[in-house]
C-alpha cells in the first residue's frame, strides 16, 4: 500500500458556522491560546467543503467531529446541528458532544447526547494549573474534584466516552479516573500537549503519559502537537510521536489534524506528510492501526 493510498479516519477536527452566533470564543470575545493570535480563525465558517478541500491528496475516508466550544447554555444544540449537517452531506461520521460534568443539569446534557446516533463521547477540559510548579491537588473544578466525579459517573450508564483534553502535569489525576470508572474509556486529546520541548519538559511528558498509560481502559489522539513560530517537520515532530505510540501501542493511538485550529501551526498535508514520514518504519498492521483502526474502533463511524 502506498501512502496515498493509506485510509485515514481524521479523529479530531472541528466545524463552525459563525452565522450561528453560537461560539463565545470565535464571535463575542478573545481568549488566551495556546497558539497565539488566532484572529484568522475568527473570520470565516469552516464547514465540510473546506474540510474535504484541505484534505488534498490524502485519504481521508472518516472523520470524529470534536466539539467545538459551542455555547455552553445549549450544548446539545450542536449535536443537532452536526446530525443535520450529516444528513446533507455523509460529514463527520462520529460526534463528541460538550459537557460539563459539574453542572446541576449534567444528567439531561448526557442523555441529550446520547439520543442522538452520532455521540460516541463527550469532551470536558477541565480546570488546569498553568504548569507543572502550580499544579495543586483535588483543585476546585479538576478531575480530582468531587462535583466533577459525580457528573463524570454518569457516562457509564450511556455508554459514552470521555475525551480528556489537559497538560500532561495533571495525568495523574487522569490515570486515577480511569482507575476509579474502569468501565469508561478516557481518550487523551492532543498527546497531553507537550509544548515544552526542553530534555526536562519532555522527561515530564513521558514520565506522565507512561502513568496514564498504565491504565487499560485509555487511548490518544496524536495531535495538536503545533509549536507557535515554529515549523510542523518530521525532525521537530518524531520524538514525541513516535514515544506516544510506544508508551500506547498503536492499537490505542489515532492521528488526527485537529483542523482548521492546526491550521495556525501547518497546513493539512505538513501534518500528515509528517506522520506519514515519522510512522514508515513501523510495521504495516501499526500503521494502518494509527491512521484508521483504532479510531474506527474506538469511535465506531458510520
Amino acid at each position: 500500500m502506498t501512502d496515498a493510498d493509506l485510509p485515514i479516519i481524521d479523529a479530531h477536527h472541528h466545524f463552525w458556522d459563525l452565522g450561528h452566533d453560537r461560539y463565545p470564543w470565535l464571535e463575542e470575545h478573545v481568549i488566551p491560546f495556546r497558539y497565539g493570535d488566532y484572529a484568522s480563525l475568527r473570520r470565516h465558517s469552516y464547514l465540510v467543503e473546506d474540510f474535504r478541500r484541505d484534505h488534498g491528496s490524502h485519504n481521508v475516508v472518516k472523520s470524529i467531529h470534536m466539539e467545538a466550544e459551542w455555547d455552553p447554555r445549549d450544548p446539545v444544540a450542536e449535536t443537532r446541528w452536526l446530525h443535520e449537517l450529516h444528513d446533507r452531506t455523509g460529514w463527520p461520521h462520529a460526534c463528541v458532544g460538550q459537557a460539563w460534568f459539574g453542572r446541576e443539569d449534567i444528567a439531561g446534557v448526557l442523555a441529550g447526547h446520547a439520543g442522538f446516533p452520532l455521540v460516541r463521547s463527550v469532551r470536558q477540559k477541565p480546570a488546569a494549573a498553568k504548569s507543572p510548579d502550580a499544579f495543586v491537588a483535588g483543585a476546585p473544578g479538576s478531575m480530582a474534584d468531587p462535583a466533577f466525579r459525580a457528573g463524570y459517573g454518569l457516562l457509564a450508564r450511556h455508554g459514552l466516552h470521555y475525551d480528556l483534553q489537559t497538560p500532561w502535569w495533571h495525568l495523574g489525576e487522569a490515570a486515577d479516573l480511569a482507575r476509579d470508572f474502569p468501565d469508561t474509556l478516557i481518550v487523551l486529546n492532543h498527546t497531553g500537549l507537550p509544548s515544552d520541548r526542553s530534555a526536562a519538559g519532555l522527561d515530564g511528558w513521558r514520565e506522565a503519559m507512561a502513568a496514564f498509560a498504565a491504565q487499560p481502559n485509555t487511548a490518544v489522539k496524536i495531535s495538536g502537537i503545533g509549536l507557535p513560530g515554529q515549523p510542523w517537520t518530521p525532525a521537530a515532530q518524531s520524538g514525541v510521536v513516535l514515544d506516544t505510540i510506544r508508551l500506547f501501542g498503536p492499537d490505542r493511538c489515532m492521528v488526527a489534524s485537529n483542523f482548521p485550529v492546526d491550521s495556525l501551526c501547518a497546513s493539512y498535508d505538513e501534518i500528515f506528510a509528517g506522520l506519514k514520514a515519522i510512522t514508515a518504519g513501523l510495521p504495516p498492521a501499526d500503521r494502518r492501526a494509527v491512521f484508521h483502526d483504532t479510531a474506527d474502533r474506538v469511535y465506531r463511524p458510520v
